[in-house]
C-alpha cells in the first residue's frame, strides 16, 4: 500500500507538469494528424487498398505512430529528472525506490491515451466510420494500452542511459518509421520480395491488422494473438532491462 501511495503521489507530480505545459500533447498529436491529412487528401487517391475509405484503412497505423511519438517524451522527461538531480533527492526520502520510475510510466499511459483520443476525433471528422462493437472497442483499447506500456518501458532505457536530451528522445525515430514498412499505409502484397517478407513479419503489421479488423467489426483471427505476443515480448524485455539499469544507477 505504501508503494501504491508513493507511486500515485509521484504520478500526480508528473501529470501536473504536463498540465502546465500542454504543448507536449499538442506536439505529439500534430505529426500523426499531419500524416492523416497528407495520406488521405494528397496521396490517398493514388493508393488502392481495396476499400472505399482510405482513412479507415490508414488510422490503425497512425495510432501506432501516435504512441511512438508520445513515448519519446517519456524518455525526455525521465532524462530531465535525472539531470536535475530529482532522483537522488527522492532516494534520500522514505519512499519506494521504483516509485519515480513507475510514475513516469503511468504518466505516459495517461498522456498517450489523451493523444490517441484526439487523433481518433480528427479521423472521425475526416470520414472515419468504425463498425466496431463495444467489445471490439475494448479490445482496441486493450491492445493500444499494452503497446503503450511496452514502448514506454522501452523508452525508459534511453531515458536512463542517454547523455543528451536529443539522444533520449531520438530512440523513437525508428519506431515512427517502422509503420511505413508494414501494412499500415499500403497492402504488403504490393511490396518487392525481401521488403514484403520483412513487412509481414515485423510487429507493426500484426498490430495494425488486428486493430483494423476490430475497428471494422470483423474477427481479427490469428493477427490479434500475434500482436499480443509481440506487445508482451517487448514489454518483458523493456521492463527487465529498464529496471536492471535503474537498480544499478540507484546503487
Amino acid at each position: 500500500m505504501t508503494a501504491i501511495a508513493d507511486t500515485a503521489t509521484l504520478t500526480g507530480r508528473s501529470l501536473r507538469h504536463i498540465l502546465r505545459s500542454p504543448d507536449t500533447i499538442i506536439t505529439t498529436v500534430m505529426m500523426p494528424v499531419a500524416f492523416l491529412l497528407l495520406f488521405v487528401y494528397v496521396l490517398g487517391g493514388a493508393i488502392d487498398v481495396g476499400t472505399d475509405s482510405y482513412v479507415t484503412y490508414l488510422l490503425p497505423g497512425i495510432l501506432v505512430i501516435t504512441i511512438a511519438s508520445s513515448v519519446s517524451y517519456t524518455a525526455f522527461r525521465l532524462f530531465t529528472d535525472l539531470q536535475g538531480g530529482i532522483f537522488e533527492r527522492f532516494q534520500s526520502l522514505p519512499i519506494t525506490r521504483s516509485g519515480p520510475l513507475w510514475a513516469h510510466v503511468l504518466t505516459s499511459l495517461v498522456a498517450t491515451a489523451v493523444s490517441l483520443v484526439l487523433v481518433i476525433g480528427v479521423a472521425l471528422l475526416m470520414g472515419f466510420r468504425p463498425q466496431a462493437s463495444v467489445l471490439d472497442w475494448l479490445a482496441v483499447a486493450g491492445i493500444l494500452s499494452l503497446l503503450t506500456l511496452a514502448l514506454t518501458w522501452l523508452a525508459v532505457i534511453p531515458g536512463l542511459t542517454a547523455s543528451t536530451p536529443d539522444g533520449a528522445s531520438a530512440f523513437a525515430y525508428p519506431l515512427i518509421l517502422l509503420p511505413f514498412v508494414s501494412s499500415a499505409f499500403v497492402p504488403t502484397a504490393s511490396m518487392p520480395g525481401p521488403v514484403r517478407w520483412f513487412a509481414e513479419n515485423q510487429p507493426v503489421t500484426a498490430i495494425v491488422d488486428a486493430l483494423r479488423d476490430l475497428l471494422a467489426g470483423n474477427a481479427p483471427g490469428s493477427a490479434i494473438w500475434v500482436a499480443l505476443a509481440w506487445c508482451v515480448g517487448i514489454l518483458v524485455v523493456g521492463y527487465v532491462v529498464a529496471t536492471a539499469l535503474h537498480r544499478r544507477r540507484s546503487a
